[in-house]
């Protein structure tokens, strides 16, 4: 089978290959898109059409952008599992002897994970717009979501440092602790106003948080920095954890 790349490190068959296999998972997508939509239409349906003193949005918009972040999140991470079960099975340690760098193993498992995740987004967007009337003009909605699906890559990262360090027996207790932990901590379930004072500073030290964030900057809520204060926190995740991947990488490659 010839492999195609581009400037001799990034097999495009091999980003083809990861990112069908994602979307063929049929029982994690539907938990994927279904879990968020059914939050949405409870949590939605609650507060209607007022309007969320913090952001000056829509209420049933910003529940719509937090389920947004959660699914897309959800997504993200839940490729976890699948890099254990490669490490498990000897997967990983097959692609260490052939021509996939560091970057290229990093960059094809990120570009499944926003496959994943863009399908979850539109999906919550459309039930919120068709079936449940959320009043945002196009260009903020697609704003909104466009910084979202930006905005996975960190958590598709943290997804991958799961499935190169957690043992398969731990590795379902430890994908939990850090979902709840981001979803709950991050504002992602209930708006952190509401929440005690301590959870919002735990929250601007998370991720989750700057992904709510930039999709109600993007929808046009209230702020000064719009969207680049959560982009850039967002981006310096992931550098950071892009570095320890392909550390990690180029480590285990060295062992061969």
């Amino acid at each position: 089978m010839t492999t195609v790349t581009v400037s001799g490190r990034l097999p495009i068959r091999y980003v083809y290959l990861e990112t069908k296999r994602q979307l063929r998972n049929i029982r994690a997508m539907v938990f994927t898109f279904a879990v968020p939509v059914i939050m949405l239409l409870v949590f939605g349906s609650a507060f209607g059409s007022q309007t969320d003193p913090t952001t000056h949005l829509q209420y049933l918009v910003v529940t719509t952008l937090q389920m947004a972040s959660y699914g897309a999140m959800m997504a993200a991470l839940s490729q976890a599992f699948a890099i254990v079960n490669e490490r498990s099975i000897g997967w990983n340690r097959q692609l260490r002897v052939t021509p996939l760098s560091g970057w290229g193993f990093m960059v094809s498992k990120v570009i499944a994970a926003m496959a994943f995740a863009a399908v979850s987004i539109v999906i919550t967007v459309l039930v919120a717009t068709v079936g449940m009337h959320a009043s945002l003009d196009p260009a903020h909605w697609f704003a909104a979501g466009f910084g979202i699906w930006c905005g996975v890559i960190p958590f598709a990262l943290i997804a991958i440092l799961i499935g190169q360090f957690a043992k398969p027996s731990f590795a379902q207790p430890l994908f939990m602790v850090v979902f709840m932990g981001l979803a709950i901590l991050g504002g992602l379930w209930v708006p952190l106003s509401v929440m005690p004072d301590w959870m919002g500073s735990v929250a601007h030290l998370l991720p989750s948080y700057w992904l709510n964030r930039i999709g109600q900057m993007g929808a046009g809520a209230t702020g000064s920095s719009g969207m680049t204060e959560p982009a850039m926190v967002l981006a310096g995740w992931a550098i950071v954890l892009a570095a320890v991947i392909v550390w990690r990488y180029r480590r285990d490659a060295a062992r061969q």
